[in-house]
């Protein structure tokens, strides 16, 4: 796309589009372009540069998340810090706590910790890598915060690397493996939200059975997934070429992943120690050159087009919409005022029938409000039946030999099993009000996009105006950054102490007694917990319910508002201002080319990729 600057806007110079230079900064230049002749058209068209801006924002904050996944010691976070170029990400003999690091650009070394109650942050600007790494260490350790003690719910790392200028979100996830193994589990229902994986594994040994079955869950839960075998400095030539083929075949095995799977062969210890050095050879000898490289033609080749794609389909729709809006104002402008003002009436005709259909549309949405609440109470009624079962059921099993029970040994399986069972049942429920919350938006959205296009089309028709259908777009609500969250599961059994008459009764009623407590103590183990999962499940349902019900009206009032302020501006300006008629219709006739010349721009920019995708 050519272009000059005049007088410090910029103005089309020539509408072609070359194929090889297709880019972001393409699309971004084509809405600045349309924004500064819709401003020069005036405060009619204030509504379009609103929605240009929301798609410029978009484009500028829009990242590639990329989450690093791996068993503990495997050497994950080695390797994000040679990614990075620095050794700031804490490496531990000892788990890390259920805690993700986002390490996102930034143009000095912050990090900023989010805590989970919302209230407070803690926070390191213009700090040195070794004060980031002691800072990090202090939240995100097992060693330095057991457990998550002091009530952590992000970290968040900002760096000056080349990578993460690029665009690239890397996120440190909890290791699998561990001795904690509800991290498992918070991570898995984390990936889906997250643009790729880097599945991480070591010759020592080269792949285990968990790894296995968390890579199958991995994959079922994430569109890509790169290969990196760390330490292979561990191996000669002959092992190495081994230890590849062999993961080659067990990964096709046991995961049925094909032969031809690229798998990096990577030294993260000696790429870090190249990258502090500046040690150009010894970073490409560490294979960290390759992962790199291959990261950044990923980015470019896929997650960027697919952006720049939706972005141009929505900045078109936007200037499709002003096109029109400009049309209907010349024909406003040139046909007879009392065939405008019949005209006038039609359209409002057709505005209060659409405006119906909205309401109706809205009363339907409710119930299907209603209905996904109803469905949640079922859930977390199953939920509470099958947590009661499974932890009633540890209680039984250690108190089924007879002897005195041995109440530390089962506080500590409750504690064990409480985490992972709720985590998993929070990720099942998710996915399944989810799945069911998707199929109502894209049916309502649908219904919505239906209804806003009948107006376009009769304002159209009536104004004989040319008239394109436009394309319905992304679904609702799409995550501009994943969302990890975190609970405090609750497990804590109060050991009472025993009654005082209790030492005097027979050791089998002393039991029944203990028993009893265990039961009534579980009974509240499962309430809080299961309402852990269902009342924020229940704000959100509520919350996406109510932006989506906004949207859809948002959407409605959008062209509905901006077709009847076209005609009803010209209708003043016939009546008031006759005079200055012509003028202004040869300046709306001036702004209306040269945003179809922008609009031709971006659909053939849309078309090219479509038939490169084919």
């Amino acid at each position: 796309m050519g272009e000059v600057l005049k007088h410090g806007k910029l103005e089309i110079k020539s509408n072609s589009i070359s194929p090889e230079g297709e880019n972001l900064e393409q699309t971004a230049l084509a809405i600045a372009q349309a924004q500064n002749i819709l401003e020069e058209a005036g405060p009619s068209y204030d509504s379009y540069l609103e929605r240009l801006q929301l798609l410029k924002q978009r484009l500028n904050e829009e990242r590639f998340h990329l989450a690093a996944l791996g068993q503990f010691k495997r050497g994950k976070s080695t390797l994000l810090n040679a990614l990075l170029g620095a050794d700031v990400l804490p490496t531990s003999v000892i788990p890390v706590t259920a805690i993700p690091t986002f390490v996102q650009y930034g143009p000095k070394y912050t990090a900023k910790v989010r805590f989970i109650n919302g209230e407070t942050e803690d926070m390191i600007a213009e700090g040195t890598t070794e004060q980031l790494a002691e800072f990090l260490a202090k939240y995100v350790t097992e060693e330095r915060n057991p457990r998550n003690r002091l009530g952590v719910h992000e970290v968040v790392l900002e760096y000056p690397s080349s990578l993460l200028q690029q665009g690239v979100v890397l996120i440190d996830t909890p290791g699998i493996g561990s001795t904690f193994r509800h991290n498992t589990e918070a991570t898995l229902n984390f990936l889906s939200q997250c643009d790729a994986a880097l599945f991480i594994i070591s010759p020592d040994p080269p792949i285990t059975e968990v790894e296995i079955d968390f890579l199958k869950e991995v994959l079922a839960k994430t569109t890509n997934t790169f290969f990196i075998l760390n330490k292979a400095d561990y191996l000669s030539g002959e092992e190495l070429s081994k230890t590849v083929e062999f993961l080659k075949q067990a990964l096709k095995d046991h995961a049925g992943i094909d032969n031809n799977i690229k798998i990096f062969c990577v030294s993260a210890r000696d790429g870090l120690r190249a990258k502090l050095s500046g040690d150009e050879a010894g970073w490409v000898k560490s294979g960290m050159q390759a992962v790199q490289k291959h990261l950044v033609e990923f980015l470019a080749n896929q997650k960027s087009s697919a952006l720049r794609k939706a972005i141009s389909k929505k900045a078109s729709t936007v200037i499709s919409d002003a096109v029109l809006h400009i049309g209907i104002s010349l024909a406003s402008l040139r046909i007879p005022l009392d065939k405008l003002e019949e005209r006038m009436r039609l359209l409002q005709k057709k505005l209060d029938e659409v405006e119906t259909q909205r309401l109706a549309q809205l009363d339907i949405i409710e119930g299907d409000r209603k209905r996904m609440i109803a469905l949640l109470e079922d859930q977390a009624e199953h939920l509470r039946k099958k947590a009661k079962s499974r932890l009633l059921e540890i209680v039984r099993t250690n108190c089924s030999n007879g002897a005195v029970l041995n109440e530390d040994e089962i506080y500590k399986e409750l504690a064990e099993a409480v985490p992972v069972l709720f985590e998993h049942e929070l990720g099942e429920l998710s996915r399944t009000l989810g799945k069911r919350a998707h199929e109502v938006f894209v049916r309502h959205k649908h219904n919505a996009n239906e209804l806003t296009e009948s107006i376009r089309k009769a304002a159209a028709e009536l104004f004989n105006v040319p008239y394109h259908k436009q394309d319905e777009g992304e679904d609702f609500e799409v995550k501009r950054r994943p969302y990890w969250i975190t609970h405090q599961w609750s497990y804590s059994l109060s050991l009472l102490p025993e009654n005082f008459i209790d030492r005097f009764l027979p050791v089998r009623i002393r039991r029944s007694r203990a028993i009893r407590r265990l039961y009534n103590q579980i009974e509240t183990i499962v309430m809080q917990n299961v309402e852990n999962v269902r009342w924020p499940t229940l704000q959100n349902l509520e919350d996406t319910f109510r932006k989506f019900a906004n949207q859809i009206t948002q959407q409605y009032r959008e062209v509905a508002t901006a077709t009847r302020d076209a005609i009803e501006e010209a209708y003043r300006q016939r009546k008031e201002q006759a005079e200055a008629v012509q003028s202004d219709i040869a300046k709306l006739e001036t702004t209306q080319y040269r945003l179809g010349e922008i609009l031709k721009e971006l659909e053939l920019f849309i078309d090219s990729t479509q038939i490169n995708c084919s």
